[in-house]
């Protein structure tokens, strides 16, 4: 191959390769649609004490080891994010995901192959040029770019950044997967605390309705009191047993739910006794404005997918343009492997081809199809503003009126505990009849479980606030 042939194919190989770094787009600028929920966070008497958390750090800014203020629970929700199988799936699918955008970046790039082949025949006297038998031999070998896409309409640059949004997308769900196992674990937790509690309640309430059954037990035998007294205590002690054992079974199934979250037993030492012995997570601030939403893993998954469907459209539009590829090689060949390198055996090939649509309805339709994607895309970012908007409310509701619940609770567990005291004592010095006493017994435990379910209301809308939010990464 002559040296001006082959410096002229490198230039025109360098020229193309600019040129299509220097290719236009027809990407739709992207534009971010306006929120549409109200800037400020709801008002109102639900709301009153949500204003005063000025100071308070912002779930945001707050890694989740600073908000669980709980060593236990710190080292159990470690011990998760290291064995979850969800969590590791989302972290899979994010490194998939990644993957595909290496692949799609790729294609910008031109495939460079070296090939080498031997090629022998014989052509019999009546095929052949001479006239007579002859055996045709030849060794090749290539360097070369085969069907390479010059992007001058920026149909694989779209492509390529759509892939670029997807990985992100896919990562930030790998990040609110990671959020919602953190929020989970702490979740069960509490649950298994305030299971337990209720398990010590039902077991000295069946301790005290026993030790209430054989006194009045003996009374009757004294004909101190009735048969019906008899059965009406007995009947405490029956129902006292069967919630024992209900709260035995969702203890149980409580360290299950744990378990299954950590992908592992968890040690007996990081189980909670109580709601008491957990230390609360801290208090958060929601921000002076619902802007702290758009930075929510879920929204921006949304936005990335938005961003994606409108790349996509910059490709549909592409394939209206004419597509350009090249396929070039130079190499060396000779009849005889011996002089394959020698000098003046260079060979090289330069073919670019130039495809031009004429008629293809599909392309229109496929146009249409990627704008509709956009709108809904657009409509599922929209949707999911509104419902982190909504599951922030909600929570602040309940921090606005937990604290006024467990108070009224408190005030009435007092106030049917000294209402039980003095029934009881009416009726050992016989003024009343066994059924005030068990009337007030059953207002007693159910006031007191109604105060343990509370408290574990307050607790989990506080690792509810966080998670919605956009707290626990």
């Amino acid at each position: 191959m002559k040296e001006h042939d082959m410096k002229r194919n490198l230039f025109l190989l360098a020229a193309a390769i600019t040129t299509f770094l220097g290719g236009c787009t027809l990407t739709p600028e992207y534009t971010k649609p306006a929120s549409p929920v109200p800037a400020d966070w709801p008002t109102g008497a639900a709301y009153h004490e949500t204003k005063s958390d000025t100071f308070a750090p912002t779930a945001v800014g707050l890694p989740w080891w600073e908000f669980f203020t709980d060593g236990r629970l710190q080292e159990i929700i470690w011990i998760a994010l290291n064995n979850n199988r969800d969590l590791r799936l989302a972290a899979l699918n994010a490194e998939r995901a990644r993957a595909y955008y290496g692949i799609q970046r790729a294609e910008l790039l031109p495939t460079i192959n070296a090939a080498g082949s031997w090629y022998k025949e014989r052509v019999p006297a009546d095929l052949s040029s001479t006239g007579s038998a002859m055996t045709a031999e030849q060794y090749t070998v290539n360097l070369g770019i085969t069907s390479w896409e010059i992007d001058f309409f920026g149909r694989i640059r779209s492509l390529k950044d759509r892939a670029l949004e997807e990985y992100l997308a896919t990562d930030e769900v790998r990040r609110g997967a990671q959020i919602l196992l953190v929020s989970s674990v702490a979740q069960a937790y509490l649950a298994l605390a305030a299971d337990r509690e209720a398990l010590k309640l039902v077991a000295a309430t069946l301790e005290t309705q026993e030790t209430s059954y054989k006194l009045i037990r003996k009374r009757r035998d004294v004909g101190l009191a009735s048969e019906l007294d008899l059965r009406q205590a007995q009947s405490q002690v029956d129902i006292a047993r069967g919630d024992v054992a209900r709260y035995t079974q969702l203890a149980a199934q409580d360290e299950n739910i744990l378990n299954l979250l950590l992908g592992s037993s968890i040690p007996a030492a990081l189980l909670p006794s109580d709601l008491g012995s957990v230390s609360p997570p801290q208090e958060i601030s929601t921000g002076l404005s619902s802007e702290l939403l758009l930075r929510r893993p879920d929204v921006l998954a949304a936005e990335h997918g938005l961003k994606a469907a409108n790349a996509n459209i910059g490709a549909a539009r592409a394939a209206f343009f004419p597509r350009i590829s090249l396929t070039t090689a130079i190499g060396t060949a000779s009849t005889d492997l011996s002089g394959l390198f020698k000098s003046g055996q260079g060979t090289w090939s330069f073919a670019p081809q130039i495809v031009m649509p004429i008629f293809d309805a599909r392309t229109w339709s496929a146009y249409d199809v990627t704008k509709v994607e956009k709108e809904i895309t657009v409509a599922q970012y929209e949707k999911a503003i509104q419902t982190a908007f909504r599951e922030v409310a909600d929570a602040l509701a309940v921090r606005g009126t937990v604290n006024r619940q467990i108070a009224a609770q408190q005030s009435l567990v007092d106030a049917v505990a000294e209402t039980y005291r003095l029934s009881n004592a009416r009726y050992t010095k016989g003024i009343d009849s066994y059924l005030g006493v068990l009337d007030a017994q059953r207002s007693l435990y159910g006031a007191q479980q109604g105060l343990i379910v509370l408290h574990l209301a307050r607790l989990v809308n506080q690792v509810t606030l966080y998670k919605v939010l956009g707290g626990g990464q």
